[in-house]
């Protein structure tokens, strides 16, 4: 017994050590090539924000602004492992451009045996996402966001009786909570063709499973943590990235409602009728290219991350967009102006027309998502073995690298005063004076947001109905200087938003 104890005792010293041997190995990753890098903490590296307090974002921001200047690229950690972080625009253009098919993958867990709505555009890799890409693509022309515009407009029609709701009450209110209904309600729609009526009820199931893709506790932290350095060992022990109750839930609404649709010839001009023509023929209407067919489940995977993509970065932009024209009434005022100028020409009657106008609303969501980047930074992994231009650095098939958005648009080279809120600065002539990737809200190159046109429209539409009747104000509750909040994928203020909404 008393040998056994020993073996024991040894064997666990002996991994202990070796563990302690492999973490100092991979921390001395870029020290040995002679790459700068910010020393990492252990566990957690440098771009962890949970037990920080801090959101990731800020890790990111934090990590570009000690790394520039020293090289075209610098190293940072998640956790134990080594992640890139080019810090030159022209290096990142490369990167998302001109040697895409050495970064296409974003090294996101995908799990379609066990856990179907992974495997959605965001996350899929290699040749099925370029297949599904082509698939998608068409799915978010201009033409086909202006077939889904008067299903906006009739939610934000609900929305801005809402807003007088909340005016006439004269209470200061949590303006991200009801954002994330109005945005809840409209992709419910366009995505489902389902009415979330999340702006009546906020309790609606549709609206409860919405924000619990975003809640991370306890162990759900640990696992995502443990799909992203263990994905191949996370499918063996076929292990769940969306939250069961979560899967279960869509899947049962997308099966009834295509079903339903299938079966009685029902027709909407929405996200899901373009994907179950796809689906069912391998086209679209009035267009003869053949896409190839779709199984119900990829379907269901792209319906569900246009819903949990398009309700909270839209519903964060919006927030931040009027904590900004809370705190600057000029702006305010302008933008104002600017709608009601455009709704007076168009009979006040937000048409596709009009708010495709409203050149002043686009600079202000612009000017935002460079002070407040919902995604602050871009993840790509390397699919083969890559060398940097213009350096001697060769970096191996797998390894990370983390493009640091939030630090290009706070970098006061790019954009002078950076913690100025200016949305002159994309007036036209100010947006062909930089650099074509110093603004990065979307990502770019041939993996850009595909729903970025109609996230977009959705926040335009959001802003100018609520700012053709209504003025918002700071309140005594509200965050200056703003706060971040440590947890989730997504930026978003601390502990909510909260601004007073008055009659015009």
């Amino acid at each position: 017994m008393e040998y056994n104890c020993t073996l024991i005792f040894y064997g666990v010293v002996a991994l202990v050590i070796l563990g302690y041997l492999w973490v100092k190995k991979n921390y001395r990753f870029f020290e040995k090539r002679g790459i700068p890098f910010v020393t990492p903490k252990f566990p957690l590296g440098n771009l962890w924000g949970v037990g920080t307090k801090r959101h990731a974002g800020m890790l990111v921001l934090e990590a570009y602004s000690k790394l520039k200047g020293r090289d075209i690229l610098g190293g940072v950690f998640f956790f134990i492992r080594p992640v890139v972080m080019p810090v030159d625009l022209d290096l990142i253009k490369h990167i998302l451009v001109k040697d895409f098919q050495y970064f296409h993958d974003r090294g996101v867990y995908v799990n379609e045996r066990d856990d179907p709505l992974t495997a959605h555009l965001f996350a899929i890799s290699g040749q099925k996402w370029k297949h599904l890409r082509a698939k998608l693509s068409p799915t978010f022309t201009s033409g086909k966001m202006k077939m889904m515009h008067s299903t906006i407009i009739a939610v934000a029609q609900e929305f801005q009786q809402y807003l007088g709701e909340c005016a006439d009450n004269k209470e200061e209110v949590e303006i991200k909570d009801i954002l994330g209904r109005f945005t809840t309600d409209v992709i419910g729609s366009c995505a489902f063709g389902v009415e979330c009526n999340s702006l009546k009820d906020p309790h609606t199931e549709f609206r409860k499973m919405g924000k619990r893709v975003f809640e991370f506790k306890g162990f759900e932290i640990l696992k995502v943590f443990f799909l992203t350095m263990f994905p191949n060992i996370g499918k063996i022990l076929r292990m769940r990235a969306i939250k069961k109750e979560v899967s279960e839930f869509f899947m049962r609404l997308l099966r009834e409602t295509t079903e339903y649709r299938e079966k009685n010839n029902v027709k909407r001009n929405d996200f899901l009728s373009l994907l179950l023509q796809i689906k069912n023929t391998g086209k679209l209407e009035g267009d003869d290219v053949d896409l190839g067919k779709m199984s119900f489940n990829e379907l269901a995977a792209q319906t569900f991350v246009f819903f949990v993509a398009g309700f909270e970065t839209s519903s964060s932009t919006m927030t931040f967009a009027l904590y900004e024209l809370a705190l600057h009434q000029d702006i305010q005022d302008k933008a104002r102006k600017e709608v009601n100028r455009i709704l007076e020409k168009y009979n006040s009657q937000y048409t596709y027309e009009a708010c495709m106008e409203m050149k002043y609303i686009d600079q202000i969501i612009k000017e935002t998502l460079r002070m407040h980047p919902i995604v602050p930074n871009l993840v790509r992994t390397l699919t083969k073995d890559y060398k940097i231009p213009d350096r001697d650095y060769v970096f191996k098939k797998g390894t990370f690298f983390s493009i640091p958005v939030f630090g290009i648009h706070r970098d006061a080279d790019i954009y002078p005063e950076p913690n100025k809120f200016d949305p002159d600065r994309f007036t036209e002539e100010n947006i062909k004076n930089r650099h074509q990737f110093s603004w990065l809200p979307f990502g770019d190159g041939p993996r850009n947001c595909v729903g970025m046109r109609f996230g977009m429209m959705q926040t335009r539409v959001g802003l100018a109905t609520l700012l053709s009747k209504y003025r918002i104000t700071p309140t005594s509750k509200t965050l200056i200087p703003m706060e971040y909040g440590a947890t989730g994928p997504v930026l978003s203020p601390k502990g909510g938003m909260w601004l007073k909404i008055e009659k015009f």
